[in-house]
């Protein structure tokens, strides 16, 4: 059953589109959801309208049945047993590391013994118990991080919400941090909302994904199924790597399409692209190109070599790119067969 609902959720700042428009979903319980989207999207006041920072103008926010915000009302963040994690950590630096954790008990009027185990087993669970006494200042960027995660589980909240946490993190520490927050996710229990505009960030944590554009929610999906079965341009567009290609085809048919219908796809193109009949917007992923004698001619038009294989730009006769991957490298300039195995129609 559902836990946290949006329902027609709607925030406008006045001045032109509204920052979110119409946003409706259901999160089950313990789910770990990515908001995922360019900036200015709006994923970050859908957080913040969750957390209770920001009053939707239109549309309702509930939890286990309880109503948590409408345009009318609003229950006040510390009454959300919600935590949140922000980009910049909001650690205080007098504090200790200890002291920080255990703040949010300090303020429920938790002291002694219980503040003493619970702050002990929420540095452990983030590998920081050798660190409690030590203050921010002292500590590398990842393991603020894991401070600021452990003053979420503190509490042991019904939903942690993540605005864009690793943003400020090295690639290094990034994936370092990743498997910090799956085991958080998996051992605490909790709902989480993270909040990314990396689309690798939100296919390797999240069980479902929502991508948003201009205040709108796009798709809604688990990273394997948003990855193979993109709904439209935008998302197919900002899910993995990928080319988008117009191709003559029948306005009724199979959404997945495999090389025999692309190649008399791709033979009746002229040079000039013409064909005289409709076209669809169609997503190839690098992974599905590879050379073949029954491929069709291609062009290389540069090859770029990323440590474990390299990366082709193909240029079609009529001259649309796309790319593909390959395990040894082609000259540039020269014309290969190239077989297209899959593509989905957008």
């Amino acid at each position: 059953m559902a836990q946290l609902i949006l329902n027609h959720l709607t925030k406008d700042f006045g001045g032109g589109r509204p920052a979110v428009a119409d946003v409706s979903l259901s999160l089950r319980r313990q789910a770990f959801l990515a908001l995922l989207g360019p900036s200015g999207c709006g994923k970050t006041t859908v957080l913040r309208m969750i957390a209770g920072f920001e009053q939707p103008s239109d549309g309702s926010i509930f939890y286990g049945g309880r109503r948590l915000s409408d345009a009318e009302r609003a229950l006040p963040p510390e009454k959300r047993n919600m935590a949140m994690v922000f980009q910049s950590y909001a650690l205080w630096p007098h504090m200790t590391v200890a002291e920080n954790v255990g703040y949010p008990l300090k303020v429920r009027g938790i002291s002694g013994a219980a503040w003493q185990k619970l702050v002990g087993d929420a540095l452990s669970l983030v590998k920081l118990t050798d660190f409690a006494e030590r203050r921010p200042s002292a500590l590398s960027g990842g393991q603020r991080q894991r401070v600021a995660l452990a003053r979420c589980l503190v509490t042991q909240p019904d939903v942690v919400l993540l605005d864009e946490p690793l943003a400020n993190l090295d690639q290094h520490l990034r994936k370092a941090m990743e498997e910090t927050f799956r085991a958080f996710h998996e051992r605490s229990g909790a709902t989480m909302v993270y909040v990314t505009h990396d689309q690798a960030e939100a296919m390797a944590l999240a069980t479902d994904v929502v991508v948003m554009s201009e205040g709108r929610l796009l798709q809604v999906a688990p990273p394997a199924e948003i990855y193979a079965r993109p709904e439209g341009r935008v998302v197919g567009g900002l899910i993995g790597r990928g080319s988008i290609l117009r191709l003559p085809l029948a306005e009724s048919g199979e959404r997945q399409l495999g090389w025999p219908v692309l190649r008399e796809a791709f033979g009746s193109r002229d040079a000039s692209g013409g064909t005289g009949g409709p076209l669809a917007d169609v997503l190839v992923r690098p992974e599905q190109v590879h050379r073949g004698t029954d491929g069709i001619l291609m062009r290389v038009m540069s090859c770029v070599f990323e440590g474990e294989r390299f990366t082709l730009d193909l240029a079609l006769g009529d001259g649309q790119r796309l790319k593909a991957y390959s395990s040894v490298a082609i000259a540039e300039g020269q014309t290969v067969p190239f077989v297209v195995a899959s593509g989905w129609r957008l």
